[in-house]
C-alpha cells in the first residue's frame, strides 16, 4: 500500500535493468520506496541494478528471471511475485527491443520476434498484472511506450508498429480497470539517450532517462494517464499524426 505521503512502497519492474526504470526507482527510493522486485533475463545486470538500489536506500531488492518470449509462464510469475510480497503499489513495464530496421526487413523471423517481445509479451504480462491489481483494489501499472507508436515512420516501422499495438493495448487496459482502484499510465518518450540508442543519430527533442523518470513520478503524483517526454512532443505529434501522407513522407525519412 502507498505510504501516508502517497509514495509506492513496493514496486515490481519487468525489464529490471532498464536505464529508464532505474532512474524511476532512484527517485522513488528518495520518496520512501523500500521493496523492489527486478524481473529480467540478465542476472548479472539485475544484480548490478540491485546493488545500486540498495545504495540508494531500498532495503529489500529481489532479482527474478523473466523471459519476455516465454509467455506460458508469465501468469505464474506474476502470481508468485504478488503472493510473496502482498500488496504491490506499482508495476513498471520497461522491457522491449529496438532492432535495426534494415536488418528486420531482411529477416522476417527477427521482425516477428521483436513484435512478440514488444507487443505480445506486454499483453501477456499486462493482463496478469491487471488481474492482481484489480483483486487488491489499488495500484499503478506504468507502461513505457514511445512516440513511435503515434505514427510509425519508414525508418522504424517494425519497431513503431509493435509499440503502436502495445500503446493501444495499455490504453484499453486502463479503461478496463476504471472503477477498480487500479490504473494504467502510458509513457511516450521521444529519443532517449540510453545504451539501446548509443551510436544512433539523435532525433529532435532527444531526452534522458532522468527526464522520463521525472515525468513518471509527476504522473503518479497528479493522476495523469498519459505522459509525453518532453511534454512538447504531445503537440508535435498531434500535428504529425494528421499530416497528409505525402507531406509526412517528406519529413526526413518519414
Amino acid at each position: 500500500m502507498n505510504d501516508a505521503h502517497g509514495s509506492p512502497q513496493t514496486v515490481v519492474v519487468f525489464g529490471g535493468s532498464s536505464e529508464i526504470a532505474l532512474a524511476v526507482l532512484s527517485r522513488l527510493a528518495a520518496r520512501r520506496t523500500r521493496t523492489v522486485v527486478l524481473a529480467g533475463r540478465n542476472p548479472a545486470a539485475l544484480e548490478a541494478a540491485a546493488g545500486a538500489l540498495r545504495e540508494a536506500g531500498v532495503t529489500s531488492v529481489e532479482a527474478v528471471v523473466f523471459e519476455a518470449l516465454e509467455t506460458d509462464g508469465h501468469a505464474a510469475l506474476v502470481d508468485d511475485i504478488f503472493d510473496r510480497h502482498g500488496d504491490v503499489d506499482l508495476v513498471l513495464m520497461a522491457f522491449g527491443e529496438l532492432g535495426d530496421q534494415a536488418t528486420l526487413e531482411d529477416n522476417p523471423p527477427a521482425a516477428a520476434r521483436l513484435a512478440r517481445v514488444n507487443y505480445v509479451a506486454s499483453v501477456s504480462i499486462g493482463l496478469a498484472v491487471a488481474a492482481r491489481l484489480r483483486a487488491q483494489g489499488h495500484g499503478n501499472l506504468v507502461a513505457l511506450s514511445s512516440v513511435a507508436a503515434e505514427r510509425p515512420r519508414r525508418s522504424n516501422f517494425v519497431y513503431g508498429s509493435s509499440k503502436a499495438g502495445m500503446d493501444a493495448f495499455f490504453r484499453g487496459l486502463g479503461d478496463a480497470l476504471r472503477g477498480s482502484g487500479a490504473r494504467v499510465v502510458v509513457v511516450r518518450p521521444g529519443f532517449v539517450r540510453t545504451r539501446m540508442t548509443a551510436g544512433m543519430a539523435e532525433a529532435p527533442f532527444a531526452t534522458t532517462p532522468e527526464a522520463v523518470a521525472d515525468g513518471v513520478v509527476r504522473a503518479l503524483e497528479t493522476g495523469a494517464e498519459t505522459v509525453w517526454v518532453p511534454p512538447r512532443l504531445r503537440w508535435v505529434m498531434t500535428v504529425l499524426r494528421h499530416l497528409p501522407a505525402p507531406l509526412f513522407r517528406k519529413l526526413g525519412d518519414g
